[in-house]
């Protein structure tokens, strides 16, 4: 469990930003990640009034807002038209509705959760991270990045014309899963990211381009490819050995998903 000595809703974010500073702070968000911890807080900063709560969509873009919560996006009718019913997919294995309605997108994606689906999902998207200090940064470098001070503020995720699909294993419903991933393929370029290894979502690097309509043969080798790049570890979910194997069968499957959404689209 956590402490907190002060609660402050602020009204803008350069005050948001000052107060987080110190290293007591702690922006809540939907606060519900926190129990994860066991600290105290030396002051709780409340974004909740600043109206980033909603999600724009632009003709080139869906901007998020870092308090929308996770059932926002798993309902929200652009997002699940553009990527096919994929974000509503990913959203909806999280613990339950109740925890959805209140848990951030900004809570899931600032702390690079390993177990996070969204992080996931966005990674593998054409997805850029608004922070208040540093500006805006690839989805792909801000994975990498080490914890600071700074507030993530937005996503965007750019209107690209790809294709995506999910894939995920959990060994119970509601439980965290065992390995997450999402491919997606813009103009012939494919691109995997791999969640719950049980480390930080990551990109699969050097993967190469698949035929327009390739054999099983040649989704199979690609998958097996792709897996054997990326390092998996153990915990008490599963072991690095099975989460290997599991990597190849759900890159396989999302593949297959991916190019059946792309028949369906010419259609």
């Amino acid at each position: 469990m956590y402490t907190i000595r002060s609660y402050e809703k602020v009204k803008t974010l350069e005050e948001a930003y000052e107060l987080n500073q110190k290293k007591t702070s702690t922006i809540i968000g939907g606060g519900l990640w926190l129990r994860l911890g066991n600290r105290a807080i030396g002051t709780a900063i409340d974004l909740s009034e600043l109206g980033l709560d909603q999600i724009e969509e632009t003709e080139d873009a869906f901007i998020i807002g870092c308090m929308t919560s996770l059932r926002t996006i798993e309902c929200h009718e652009g997002l699940n038209r553009y990527f096919h019913g994929m974000m509503g997919e990913v959203m909806k294995g999280i613990v339950g509705t109740q925890f959805r309605n209140t848990a951030t997108i900004g809570g899931s994606l600032y702390q690079r959760f390993g177990f996070s689906d969204p992080l996931t999902a966005f990674l593998a998207l054409d997805t850029t991270v608004e922070l208040y200090h540093a500006g805006e940064i690839p989805m792909a470098r801000f994975v990498t990045m080490d914890y600071d001070r700074d507030i993530l503020v937005r996503i965007r995720v750019k209107k690209n014309g790809g294709q995506a699909a999910y894939q995920s294993f959990r060994n119970t419903k509601t439980d965290f899963p065992v390995l997450t991933t999402v491919v997606s393929r813009t103009d012939g370029r494919w691109q995997i990211a791999v969640g719950a290894r049980p480390g930080r979502a990551a990109l699969v690097e050097g993967t190469e381009a698949l035929a327009a309509e390739p054999s099983e043969e040649e989704i199979r080798a690609f998958a097996a490819k792709a897996s054997e790049t990326l390092v998996f570890g153990s915990n008490m979910r599963a072991g690095k050995a099975y989460r290997k194997v599991l990597a190849e069968v759900l890159i396989e499957r999302a593949v297959r998903d991916v190019l059946h959404t792309a028949i369906s689209s010419e259609r």
